[in-house]
């Protein structure tokens, strides 16, 4: 009976698998496919011709995708590090009960979450304040600290017994030693989870640049795939309405570019996932009843 019930569990969790691995094959697929055989026959897992054009539109100039990768790899790695290091610096303290006005410090941060400045306002402080426009540091700077991930951090620091901080506190050693020595190594899984999460929040960041970068040079990945769809679009409605140049509808890889610029910006953020899976389901499980 055992036997069975562990088979029934293997069975539904790799129909699970397959219904969560589908949708990225389905989109690689479209990627590979030709727009006319979209427009013709629909979607098919398997191309009925296989054509690279969507990937050759998308990489025509790619000194400028190169570019952008290499502007959003640096900007999101940076964020992710520095991120992950204030908020644990902030947290630390914060989960201590020896700590005097922390629910005040703790009600401060939860009062950023509720309220916010605003677009305006914060378009002037960053441009005519701090400078930071057309400058990799307008997508590193802002948003350092997020509280959500701060009150994460907390709540997996506090779970941390206290008689390892008191035994470290016996031999001698100070608050930056069990910090480092101690509360890092052993808080792997929520350190790893978050900076998963500051990551593909910065590398999926196209706004930033709608907003604050003119440079061509600092403009990140999906604000630039942003803009070679919008290409696309106005191309295509312009040969719609009969204006400009004849060309064919289905000659506009549309559908089949959608789909490959998902999967040029998916490929580096799905390589980054393997490093944290490890820690990642524990890390989720933060704040859980032990039994």
């Amino acid at each position: 009976m055992k036997k069975r019930k562990q088979i029934l569990l293997n069975i539904a969790l790799a129909i699970l698998c397959i219904i969560v691995i589908f949708p990225f094959i389905l989109v690689l697929a479209i990627s590979l496919s030709n727009e006319n055989d979209i427009i013709n026959s629909g979607y098919k897992i398997i191309p009925m011709h296989l054509d690279f054009s969507s990937y050759i539109y998308v990489f025509r100039n790619p000194k400028a995708i190169l570019d952008a990768y290499k502007v959003t790899f640096i900007f999101s790695t940076i964020a992710m590090a520095s991120s992950v290091f204030l908020m644990a610096m902030i947290a630390y303290p914060l989960s201590r009960k020896t700590l005097k006005g922390r629910r005040t410090i703790s009600l401060y941060l939860y009062f950023t979450m509720l309220f916010s400045g605003g677009l305006v306002p914060t378009y002037i402080l960053f441009t005519e304040y701090l400078n930071l426009a057309d400058s990799i540091w307008v997508y590193i700077l802002p948003s350092l600290v997020s509280p959500w991930y701060v009150f994460i951090m907390r709540t997996f620091f506090a779970d941390i017994p206290e008689s390892i901080i008191e035994s470290a506190y016996i031999d001698g050693a100070s608050e930056y030693k069990i910090f480092f020595k101690f509360i890092i190594p052993l808080s792997k899984p929520v350190i790893a989870t978050v900076a998963l999460f500051v990551f593909l929040i910065k590398w999926n960041d196209w706004y930033t640049s709608m907003l604050y970068i003119n440079k061509e040079s600092l403009i990140s990945l999906q604000y630039l795939l942003q803009r070679i769809m919008l290409n696309i679009t106005m191309l295509q409605r312009s040969t719609e309405m009969g204006m400009g140049q004849m060309v064919n509808i289905a000659d506009i890889p549309t559908e089949t570019v959608r789909m490959a610029m998902a999967v040029v910006v998916a490929g580096p953020a799905l390589l980054v996932f393997p490093f944290f899976q490890k820690y990642f389901v524990q890390g989720l499980t933060v704040g859980s009843v032990k039994g």
